[in-house]
């Protein structure tokens, strides 16, 4: 994973230090040293994440930390302060003022990248979701929303802690201003949080009868449950467990023990990003369902794909990364109309549909291009990923034979191009054209194959 980060601090010798560890791990690194220059910073080159230091001289990182939240430009990006004070009334302030995580110095290398890389996972979907609404916007499908606050109280809670003198003051703490239900353990954590609308799940990972981390895993893997954020509670000390929880996409953590006033501005925190990505789901079904959806297959249609598409190139253009293409086109599909007649046509599209969905990620946007034609758009993806997509979803076509409305089975390939952007200059028509002659090399070379473009 790729990601631009802007670290904050007044001391050279700091932001030397940590740039060296930050492209060690290939991140892009920009660099302020003062409160102002980072605010400045922040506006033009739109970092995925910010680390700041909170001991400057002028404005100090709680005040930026709440400018930054403030201002519309920079209200999304994950910020972790990175700083000496090591008091609780410190980190507490930090998260209040809106920090996504609070670090005392020194801080643990792998925990610090681990962090970094789950926020910006995170922030990959939140930009997603803003993108595809923007995307409605400009074609007037979406009303501009001036609203950027959301409520952060009345959270709907479901905890799991088998420690009942620890369960207890969560419960205390929590219901001074949400609701909060309690598991009595794994099996029954995993059955409410798919049969119940929760905003947070808590999870221990300290469980005596079941492994927490396995729980995690399985509550991110369900449907019902795998948009939902899950903060763990973890030892003090057990940085591999903390580091494994955050790779499987875990949003958030409380230290034990527990502090009342942390464990508050933690949920807040969560429970603020969890009701504006929910707004912002739910703007997009309501107003763009219709008018930008293909009422056969329940996919994008070729029109919100080619303004998506459009603000992907260009986006990527800025910062430095890759939009991939799919272009899918079902092999002989005029034949199956003539044999079998449309209906069972019309059957083929849906499935095919339903099995391109299931086998692509949560970011990628597919869409019916047109008649037996497909495409996918894959963000900040290389060519050797997303032909290793391509080729996953070639297999799940031709391996399993589709169902006719008469209960006939139909063999179904599928030939698939494959291109990528080039740079700042290239443009959605040349991109379009490139994963067009790839497929035609695919169809030309035999069918039922992936070809890539090779620019």
């Amino acid at each position: 994973m790729t990601a631009r980060v802007l670290i904050v601090d007044d001391v050279p010798a700091n932001l030397k230090l940590l740039e060296a560890k930050l492209m060690a791990e290939y991140f892009g690194v920009l660099q302020a040293s003062s409160g102002p220059e980072a605010l400045e910073v922040a506006v033009r080159e739109k970092p995925d994440i910010i680390l700041l230091d909170v001991m400057m001289p002028g404005m100090d990182g709680f005040e930026v930390c709440r400018r930054l939240r403030a201002m519309p430009e920079t209200s999304h990006v994950p910020i972790i302060m990175v700083t000496a004070l090591d008091q609780q009334k410190d980190r507490v302030e930090g998260l209040e003022a809106g920090a996504d995580d609070f670090l005392t110095k020194p801080v643990d290398d792998v925990a610090l990248f681990a962090r970094v890389k789950s926020l910006v996972r995170l922030k990959m979907l939140t930009d997603e979701l803003r993108m595809r609404e923007e995307t409605g916007q400009r074609i007037g499908l979406v009303g501009e929303d001036t609203k950027t606050e959301v409520s952060a109280e009345n959270g709907q809670i479901l905890l799991l802690d088998d420690r009942a003198l620890s369960r207890r003051r969560i419960v205390e703490t929590l219901s001074q201003k949400h609701s909060v239900t309690t598991a009595e353990d794994g099996e029954d954590i995993l059955r409410l949080a798919s049969t119940s609308d929760f905003d947070i799940i808590i999870v221990s990972l300290s469980l005596e009868d079941a492994d927490g981390l396995r729980l995690c895993s399985q509550i991110r893997s369900h449907d019902a449950t795998r948009n939902i954020p899950v903060i763990v509670l973890v030892e003090e000390g057990n940085v591999e467990r903390l580091v494994r929880a955050l790779d499987m996409g875990v949003n958030d953590y409380v230290v034990r023990p527990i502090e009342r006033h942390e464990l508050m501005a933690r949920v807040r925190t969560q429970l603020r990003h969890r009701r504006y990505q929910e707004r912002l789901r739910i703007s997009l079904h309501a107003s763009l369902e219709l008018a930008v959806t293909d009422p056969l297959t329940g996919l994008h249609n070729r029109r919100y794909m080619t303004n998506h598409l459009t603000t992907q190139v260009d986006t990527c253009g800025t910062k430095d990364k890759h939009v991939c293409l799919l272009i899918l086109d079902i092999d002989f599909f005029k034949l199956v109309n003539d044999t079998y007649g449309h209906p069972a046509g019309d059957a083929v599209l849906k499935e095919f549909a339903t099995r391109l969905k299931a086998n692509v990620r949560g970011i990628d946007l597919p869409c019916r291009f047109g008649g037996e034609e497909f495409v996918v758009v894959m963000p900040d993806t290389d060519v050797a990923f997303a032909s290793s997509i391509a080729e996953r979803l070639r297999e799940q076509v031709a391996d399993a034979p589709f169902k006719t409305p008469d209960g006939s089975s139909i063999d179904v390939t599928v030939s698939i191009g494959v291109a990528s952007t080039l740079g700042s200059q290239d443009t959605v028509e040349a991109l379009l054209e490139r994963a067009d002659q790839a497929l035609y090399r695919a169809k030309r070379e035999g069918r039922n194959r992936v070809v890539a473009d090779a620019a």
